[in-house]
């Protein structure tokens, strides 16, 4: 089949993508770690392409910046991006639940919402826990099937990379805090409850509160 090549080397893309963003969300590669196209194929002994597509693609989401003559860099950021980044996150999700609030859910919202539900209870479990690294994973798959309650994969896809930037940030922090459990939101699953329940009082209420929350911590680092 002539397209083989081509489908198995974009697999290989997205694997070592995905590969390299749950290093990074583990803090098992820190912010300002360095390395080449050469030693990441190495380590996952594949070839060079699919390596050096996956960190382009990495450097579009925002987690790598391109180090010149140096091969790339895991990005770190500012307290100040972070509040930028809580700031873009507050304008999406707003828009997210007056567009549901307006126009409701469409087909299928209520297997949705199941899942959603799922997801949420997880998050609130490894966030009263102090699991991190499950929290992230529930955290951002949460978010993401809550967002494509509204149908629109740009929103959804849109908000999921600004979520990664804002776990980028944080979990550096998070590891080091002598308190980390005091620091991560578990209103998972009061948010998809109100949602469940068309309250858009209290959803708002809840969204406000979850992006406060976030605004204080930044403000004790």
């Amino acid at each position: 089949m002539p397209g083989s090549g081509a489908v198995t080397r974009n697999t290989l893309r997205r694997q070592i993508a995905d590969a390299l963003r749950d290093e990074v969300l583990a803090g098992r590669l820190p912010p300002g770690t360095e390395f080449t196209v050469k030693q990441i194929a190495e380590q996952y002994e594949v070839s060079a392409t699919p390596v050096r597509e996956a960190l382009v693609d990495l450097s579009a989401q925002g987690l790598l910046e391109s180090v010149q003559h140096r091969g790339f860099r895991v990005r770190t950021y500012s307290v100040d991006d972070f509040r930028g980044m809580i700031e873009a996150r507050m304008l999406i999700v707003d828009g997210i639940f007056r567009r549901l609030v307006e126009r409701g859910t469409g087909p299928g919202a209520a297997e949705m919402l199941v899942s959603v539900r799922r997801r949420g209870e997880e998050a609130r479990r490894a966030a009263q826990s102090g699991s991190l690294e499950v929290l992230i994973g529930y955290d951002l798959r949460f978010w993401r099937e809550l967002s494509g309650l509204v149908g629109n994969t740009y929103i959804s896809e849109f908000l999921h990379r600004i979520r990664v930037q804002c776990w980028v940030f944080s979990v550096p922090h998070l590891q080091s805090a002598q308190d980390m459990r005091s620091a991560l939101w578990d209103g998972h699953r009061e948010l998809v409850e109100a949602v469940t329940r068309a309250d858009a009082t209290e959803v708002r209420r809840i969204v406000h509160v979850y992006n406060q929350h976030a605004l204080d911590w930044a403000a004790g680092l």
